[in-house]
Protein backbone atom coordinates (compact mmCIF):
# COMPACT_ATOMS: atom_id res chain seq x y z
CA UNK A 1 0.00 0.00 0.00
CA UNK A 2 1.89 3.42 -0.64
CA UNK A 3 2.06 5.76 1.62
CA UNK A 4 1.38 2.91 4.26
CA UNK A 5 -0.12 4.22 7.19
CA UNK A 6 1.73 2.35 9.53
CA UNK A 7 5.36 1.18 10.03
CA UNK A 8 6.06 -2.47 8.49
CA UNK A 9 5.97 -4.71 11.01
CA UNK A 10 4.37 -2.56 13.69
CA UNK A 11 0.78 -2.82 11.96
CA UNK A 12 -2.19 -2.69 14.96
CA UNK A 13 -5.27 -3.31 13.73
CA UNK A 14 -7.39 -0.19 15.72
CA UNK A 15 -4.44 1.99 13.61
CA UNK A 16 -5.14 0.32 10.47
CA UNK A 17 -8.94 1.16 10.96
CA UNK A 18 -8.31 4.54 11.89
CA UNK A 19 -6.75 5.32 8.81
CA UNK A 20 -8.58 3.61 6.30
CA UNK A 21 -12.09 4.69 7.92
CA UNK A 22 -10.96 8.22 7.86
CA UNK A 23 -10.14 7.82 4.46
CA UNK A 24 -12.89 6.69 3.37
CA UNK A 25 -14.74 9.38 0.59
CA UNK A 26 -11.30 11.29 0.34
CA UNK A 27 -8.62 10.20 -2.18
CA UNK A 28 -6.78 8.28 0.47
CA UNK A 29 -3.58 8.79 0.36
CA UNK A 30 -2.68 11.32 -2.00
CA UNK A 31 0.27 13.35 -1.49
CA UNK A 32 -1.43 16.89 -1.75
CA UNK A 33 -3.67 17.01 1.70
CA UNK A 34 -2.05 18.04 4.81
CA UNK A 35 -1.58 14.86 6.89
CA UNK A 36 -1.30 14.05 10.74
CA UNK A 37 1.63 11.89 11.25
CA UNK A 38 3.61 10.04 14.05
CA UNK A 39 7.02 9.27 13.88
CA UNK A 40 9.31 6.96 15.93
CA UNK A 41 12.82 8.45 16.52
CA UNK A 42 14.17 6.77 13.64
CA UNK A 43 12.13 9.11 11.84
CA UNK A 44 9.56 6.33 10.45
CA UNK A 45 6.00 6.71 10.31
CA UNK A 46 3.82 5.34 12.89
CA UNK A 47 0.58 6.47 12.00
CA UNK A 48 -0.21 9.20 9.09
CA UNK A 49 -3.86 10.20 8.25
CA UNK A 50 -5.49 12.93 6.56
CA UNK A 51 -5.80 16.26 8.48
CA UNK A 52 -7.70 18.73 6.13
CA UNK A 53 -8.15 22.43 7.06
CA UNK A 54 -10.91 23.29 9.79
CA UNK A 55 -10.20 19.50 11.29
CA UNK A 56 -9.21 18.34 14.36
CA UNK A 57 -7.59 15.69 17.02
CA UNK A 58 -7.19 15.07 20.60
CA UNK A 59 -4.33 13.35 21.98
CA UNK A 60 -5.72 11.50 25.43
CA UNK A 61 -4.10 9.64 27.86
CA UNK A 62 -4.64 8.02 31.82
CA UNK A 63 -3.70 10.38 34.23
CA UNK A 64 -0.59 8.77 35.92
CA UNK A 65 -1.48 9.44 39.20
CA UNK A 66 -5.24 9.02 39.60
CA UNK A 67 -6.46 7.08 36.40
CA UNK A 68 -8.98 9.38 34.66
CA UNK A 69 -8.80 10.42 31.03
CA UNK A 70 -7.29 14.20 29.83
CA UNK A 71 -7.46 15.08 26.56
CA UNK A 72 -5.15 17.55 24.75
CA UNK A 73 -7.38 19.00 21.72
CA UNK A 74 -5.63 20.46 18.65
CA UNK A 75 -7.01 21.54 15.06
CA UNK A 76 -5.69 22.32 11.71
CA UNK A 77 -5.99 26.27 11.61
CA UNK A 78 -4.92 27.87 8.59
CA UNK A 79 -1.71 25.60 7.99
CA UNK A 80 -0.93 25.39 11.77
CA UNK A 81 -1.06 22.99 14.33
CA UNK A 82 -3.04 24.80 17.32
CA UNK A 83 -3.85 23.61 20.45
CA UNK A 84 -7.38 24.63 21.34
CA UNK A 85 -8.85 22.74 24.06
CA UNK A 86 -7.98 20.74 27.00
CA UNK A 87 -10.43 18.50 29.20
CA UNK A 88 -9.09 17.32 32.95
CA UNK A 89 -11.77 15.65 35.14
CA UNK A 90 -10.30 17.05 38.10
CA UNK A 91 -7.69 19.21 40.24
CA UNK A 92 -5.07 16.21 40.22
CA UNK A 93 -1.48 16.22 40.80
CA UNK A 94 -0.08 18.66 37.84
CA UNK A 95 -4.13 19.59 36.29
CA UNK A 96 -4.46 22.74 36.95
CA UNK A 97 -5.59 26.04 34.89
CA UNK A 98 -3.53 28.88 34.19
CA UNK A 99 -4.69 32.22 34.18
CA UNK A 100 -4.15 34.06 31.50
CA UNK A 101 -4.20 31.16 29.32
CA UNK A 102 -7.85 30.13 27.87
CA UNK A 103 -10.62 30.11 30.61
CA UNK A 104 -11.60 27.34 32.66
CA UNK A 105 -15.62 25.99 32.32
CA UNK A 106 -16.93 23.08 34.51
CA UNK A 107 -17.88 20.26 32.49
CA UNK A 108 -21.20 19.49 34.63
CA UNK A 109 -19.14 16.24 35.44
CA UNK A 110 -17.23 17.32 38.59
CA UNK A 111 -13.92 18.46 35.33
CA UNK A 112 -13.57 21.33 34.01
CA UNK A 113 -12.56 22.01 30.15
CA UNK A 114 -10.10 25.11 29.64
CA UNK A 115 -11.92 26.68 26.09
CA UNK A 116 -9.85 29.00 23.90
CA UNK A 117 -5.89 28.40 24.58
CA UNK A 118 -5.50 28.85 20.51
CA UNK A 119 -1.81 28.12 20.85
CA UNK A 120 0.11 27.40 17.75
CA UNK A 121 2.91 24.27 18.04
CA UNK A 122 6.10 25.42 17.10
CA UNK A 123 6.90 24.32 14.02
CA UNK A 124 3.67 22.10 13.61
CA UNK A 125 5.14 19.72 15.44
CA UNK A 126 6.39 18.22 19.10
CA UNK A 127 8.12 15.26 20.67
CA UNK A 128 6.18 12.85 23.15
CA UNK A 129 7.39 10.26 25.34
CA UNK A 130 4.65 7.62 24.91
CA UNK A 131 3.79 5.94 28.26
CA UNK A 132 3.39 2.79 29.31
CA UNK A 133 0.13 0.78 28.29
CA UNK A 134 -1.40 1.53 32.05
CA UNK A 135 -0.82 5.46 30.85
CA UNK A 136 -2.36 4.70 27.30
CA UNK A 137 -1.54 8.02 24.98
CA UNK A 138 -3.84 7.34 21.97
CA UNK A 139 -4.66 9.81 19.05
CA UNK A 140 -8.62 10.36 19.02
CA UNK A 141 -10.08 11.10 15.78
CA UNK A 142 -13.57 11.18 14.66
CA UNK A 143 -14.51 8.84 17.94
CA UNK A 144 -11.80 6.38 16.65
CA UNK A 145 -8.86 5.70 18.75
CA UNK A 146 -5.79 4.71 18.33
CA UNK A 147 -3.30 3.65 20.89
CA UNK A 148 0.30 5.24 20.81
CA UNK A 149 1.46 3.19 23.46
CA UNK A 150 0.33 0.03 21.63
CA UNK A 151 3.11 1.37 19.22
CA UNK A 152 5.80 2.87 20.52
CA UNK A 153 5.35 2.33 24.66
CA UNK A 154 8.08 3.39 26.45
CA UNK A 155 9.44 5.26 23.74
CA UNK A 156 9.63 8.85 22.09
CA UNK A 157 7.63 9.85 19.11
CA UNK A 158 7.25 12.71 16.95
CA UNK A 159 3.57 14.01 16.11
CA UNK A 160 3.39 16.64 13.67
CA UNK A 161 0.78 18.16 11.45
CA UNK A 162 2.51 18.19 7.36
CA UNK A 163 1.40 20.51 4.67
CA UNK A 164 1.44 20.01 1.12
CA UNK A 165 4.35 21.09 -0.73
CA UNK A 166 4.02 24.30 -2.42
CA UNK A 167 3.12 24.08 -6.07
CA UNK A 168 5.25 26.22 -8.07
CA UNK A 169 3.86 28.95 -9.88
Amino acid sequence: MRDSCLKAGRARLPALLLCAGLAAGSPAFAVDQARLEVLDADGERLVSVPMPEGEGWCLEWNHSVEGFPVLDCYRHREGRMVLERSHLPDFAAGLDHIPGRGRQVSDGEGGYWIEAIDEPVPGNAYRLRVGALRVDHRLVIDGTRVSLSGLAENRRVTIRLTLPAASPD
